[in-house]
């Protein structure tokens, strides 16, 4: 593990450990909590880090789960309500964002099961490509709704609903699965 993933992870557990209202990575302040749906149960930041690519810092993904826990697959396969927020330190179009949500996917998932997620990968397409553009200081929060399926939000405007905790599952993996999008960012994400 990197130092300076020791230092960002470290960090982030003392100020979790000492009740600090909200923890901070790359300037961006994170959420202690955070509540899906109204009336719901409140979640607890997981873990957090940041996403590089090419040497270039993307965004801040932090976990929120009901329940904290360093094991990915327990994350993958709870039915309770999660949310992943990303906080967006770059400038990324509609096709790069979706472009590499995909790519995570396809790293994740057989031909087969691409197929079974075809039509609700389409729907994810659409919700990006109404967005265009996304830019630093932007949120877009992940979350999974057990009744209802998983709704994006972008900067407090709901995007749209896509059913299935399968496709929630699916999605996860994108960060947190075998061959996730960033290593760091699983284990910060985890709080390992």
């Amino acid at each position: 593990m990197q130092l300076k993933q020791i230092l960002i992870t470290y960090s982030l557990a003392l100020c979790l450990a000492q009740g600090v209202a909200a923890a901070e990575l790359e300037g961006v302040k994170l959420a202690d909590t955070a509540r899906v749906a109204e009336g719901g149960a409140e979640l607890r930041l997981n873990g957090a880090g940041v996403r590089t690519r090419f040497l270039f810092k993307v965004y801040i993904g932090a976990l929120y789960l009901s329940a904290k826990t360093a094991a990915a697959n327990a994350v993958i396969n709870n039915a309770d309500a999660k949310r992943i927020a990303l906080h967006m330190l770059r400038e990324l179009s509609s096709d790069q964002l979706f472009g590499a949500l995909e790519d995570g996917l396809k790293n994740n998932h057989g031909v087969d099961d691409m197929a079974k997620l075809d039509s609700r990968v389409k729907q994810l397409r659409a919700i990006f490509e109404s967005v265009k553009v996304t830019k630093p200081g932007d949120v877009i929060l992940i979350d999974y709704l057990p009744d209802q399926g998983t709704r994006i939000i972008v900067n407090n405007s709901t995007k749209g609903v896509i059913p299935g905790a399968d496709f929630n599952r699916a999605l996860l993996r994108i960060w947190l699965g075998e061959s996730p999008a960033d290593a760091d960012l699983k284990k910060g994400m985890l709080g390992s």
